[in-house]
């Protein structure tokens, strides 16, 4: 390849916004070369590596948007020290099926057993497969759904809740909620049905929540 075909090649990647390209053309010209591949083939590869390095890009920029108190993954979960706790049924969830079908999933389980772990593992899931994930305390929301009302701009407040894919309110149960503040929290659920999913975790079960608001 000469110099003026690389230089022009590197300058259109750039202008193309594939700086990878620009950057490794030498590498995938010398990698071409060494298997012997057609032009198709060569196309093929450097067109899968942008891809793979774009697809990385948007992943660590929605881990780093979704507020995800940490990004530990289903891997790294141990499920021997709960055998009380079905594996296939995390792994089932992590299929990302609840999401598409924009439902919702609860997580209650008692104290000790590694909740939030499993509520971060499965929106880092969600964000690698694409989708927008935002990551809460229910006292947190409460808190700051409250103060944007006080200042008047609920509605914009509430976008923060109701743009993500995947909305995920960790804790939920812990305190009692006032009517008004029960009230606010409705919105965010009744306001995103069928259009994105919601992951609680308790570790309460349904039933203790209701008598929890006040």
């Amino acid at each position: 390849m000469s110099e003026l075909v690389s230089t022009r090649i590197r300058t259109t990647a750039a202008k193309l916004g594939l700086p990878h390209l620009a950057e490794s053309l030498n590498q995938y010209a010398g990698r071409a070369d060494e298997a012997k591949m057609g032009y198709l083939d060569f196309l093929d590869l450097v067109l899968a590596e942008e891809l793979a390095i774009r697809d990385d890009r948007r992943f660590r920029q929605s881990l780093r948007l979704s507020k995800l108190p940490h990004h530990e993954t289903l891997d790294e979960y141990d499920f021997s020290f709960q055998p009380e706790l079905d594996p296939r049924k995390i792994k089932d969830l992590a299929i990302l099926a609840f999401v598409e079908a924009k439902a919702n999933a609860a997580l209650l389980v008692p104290p000790g057993v590694g909740k939030t772990h499993i509520a971060v593992a499965l929106p880092v899931v969600a964000c690698r497969a694409g989708f927008s994930v935002y990551f809460t305390t229910l006292d947190d929301m409460v808190r700051q759904l409250k103060a944007a009302e006080a200042a008047g701009r609920l509605s914009s407040k509430l976008r923060t809740y109701l743009r993500p894919g995947v909305l995920v309110v960790d804790e939920v149960g812990y305190q009692p909620l006032e009517r008004g503040e029960a009230n606010l929290v409705f919105q965010v659920i009744s306001k995103r049905h069928e259009k994105g999913s919601i992951i609680l975790t308790s570790n309460r079960t349904i039933s203790e929540w209701v008598p929890r608001v006040r």
